[in-house]
């Protein structure tokens, strides 16, 4: 079991940075490939950046490439979700969540253990 808390949200204006943290418990993310994901009300769940458990490869969603970036500390058990130039539309609640599998995916269904959240709102 792997326990995940997200940290770092809340209220920016337009063009503003924010950076969300996701601190893990009972056991190592090194064995995880890890992803943020964002809910936006009355949207589906939507993938945001994921990287491989070594930090080689990372992947992002088209809407926040070149905007967010996404890195991890193994030996903190924390990933980093630095999210720069932020817009309106970046409203939402921010997940991070833990895989399992092989190769990174942007699909919220392959990923086993999920945190609760956290609110990131961008005024505009």
């Amino acid at each position: 079991q792997v326990q995940l808390v997200e940290s770092g949200g809340g209220l920016m204006q337009a063009g503003g940075s924010l950076r969300l943290s996701c601190s893990a418990s009972g056991r190592t993310i090194s064995s995880y490939n890890m992803g943020w994901f964002r809910q936006a009300p009355g949207k589906e769940r939507e993938f945001v950046a994921a990287i491989s458990r070594n930090s080689g490869s990372s992947n992002y969603a088209d809407s926040v490439k070149g905007r967010f970036t996404i890195s991890r500390d193994n030996a903190k058990n924390t990933v980093y979700l630095q999210m720069n130039s932020l817009r309106p539309e970046d409203t939402a609640v921010y997940y991070c969540a833990a895989d399992s599998q092989v190769r990174l995916t942007p699909t919220p269904g392959m990923y086993r253990y999920w945190g609760q959240g956290t609110q990131v709102t961008v005024s505009s």
